[in-house]
């Protein structure tokens, strides 16, 4: 196999770069925030030698995807839609879909809004934990009253994109060092004042750790240097829409077999403390929880031969 082929489909009314490998029943991969297809490198061949048609998106705002300019066009029922968008460029019917940080969220709304398409779903670091009881935003002014946090502080257009896209190669290493299992949990993500700006909680390390080449930093950094950070921070400026426009999805619980993963030095896990029991009481499909050891938040980067192995025993299976 020669690796992945990129190609630019129309979905949903944008073109979306893809990334794919293999043949076989689909596998929609969707990638989180700063990332690309890329994050997906391990998986794609991994998959495509154990029989599987495996395809790997730049999301909305990403990469070779269109970024659209209005920040409403990156609420979540557009996202969903993108995914299914995929489908249909590919002449596929359904697809078990496997989201990783912002893409979790997607894919398990994959699984609510178009249970027809999506057969089956895989969570990375960020569980189902059903609709808010009140608006996000709302809720994480009210947790972090007089703190720093970057969900709120990528809020204002405009602010995040000059800090992170001042020296984007900067910011991804300071980023995806900083959240991995190899940065010092003593050290990253210690609480700041509201104030602080984002890459002010984050570690530069001497050297990167063993699962980040330079060669796939300079992919990273190659990519968000050429678009900018604004489509990705879009995203997180929807999270009141996003609440806004299901509410028919308080209390639903995702029927489709699931399985979650992440790593036990993942901030978002220590962050979302009771999500993983939320989570077993809201997906009743759901075939396994695996926290893997040492890991941090970049799940598929980090630890690739046992989220590949993971992946495929979950897709035999089905």
């Amino acid at each position: 196999m020669a690796g992945p082929t990129l190609r630019t489909i129309e979905s949903n009314g944008i073109r979306m770069r893809i990334a794919e490998e293999g043949q076989g029943p689909l596998v929609l991969l969707l990638h989180g925030f700063p990332e690309c297809w890329y994050s997906w490198r391990h998986q794609l061949r991994a998959l495509a030698e154990a029989g599987f048609r495996a395809v790997a998106p730049d999301q909305r705002g990403y990469g070779g995807t269109d970024a659209p300019e209005p920040i409403e066009a990156y609420h979540i029922r557009e996202l969903t839609a993108d995914a299914v968008g995929v489908l249909d460029a590919l002449g596929e019917r359904t697809a078990v879909v496997v989201g990783h940080d912002w893409g979790a969220p997607v894919a398990w709304h994959c699984a609510l809004l178009h249970p027809d398409r999506f057969r089956a779903v895989v969570g990375m670091s960020v569980p189902y934990t059903g609709r808010a009881p009140a608006p996000p935003t709302q809720i994480f002014r009210q947790i972090f009253a007089g703190r720093f946090f970057y969900m709120l502080y990528f809020q204002e257009p405009g602010v995040a994109e000059r800090e992170l896209e001042a020296d984007p190669r900067r910011t991804l290493r300071l980023t995806l060092y900083s959240a991995s299992g190899d940065a010092p949990r003593e050290s990253a993500f210690v609480p700041l004042p509201e104030n602080a700006r984002f890459l002010d909680q984050m570690i530069d390390p001497e050297t990167l750790p063993p699962w980040l080449t330079e060669a796939d930093l300079d992919y990273f950094a190659s990519e968000f240097g050429r678009t900018g950070f604004r489509g990705g921070l879009n995203w997180y400026r929807n999270l009141d829409r996003n609440w806004e426009l299901t509410p028919e999805l308080a209390g639903a619980k995702i029927s489709q077999p699931a399985m979650f993963i992440a790593g036990d030095r993942d901030p978002v896990i220590s962050f979302m403390r009771g999500g993983l029991d939320a989570m077993r009481s809201l997906v009743p499909g759901l075939r396994g929880v695996h926290i893997l050891p040492g890991c941090g938040h970049w799940t598929q980067q980090e630890r690739p031969d046992e989220v590949n192995r993971l992946l495929i025993d979950f897709l035999r299976a089905l």
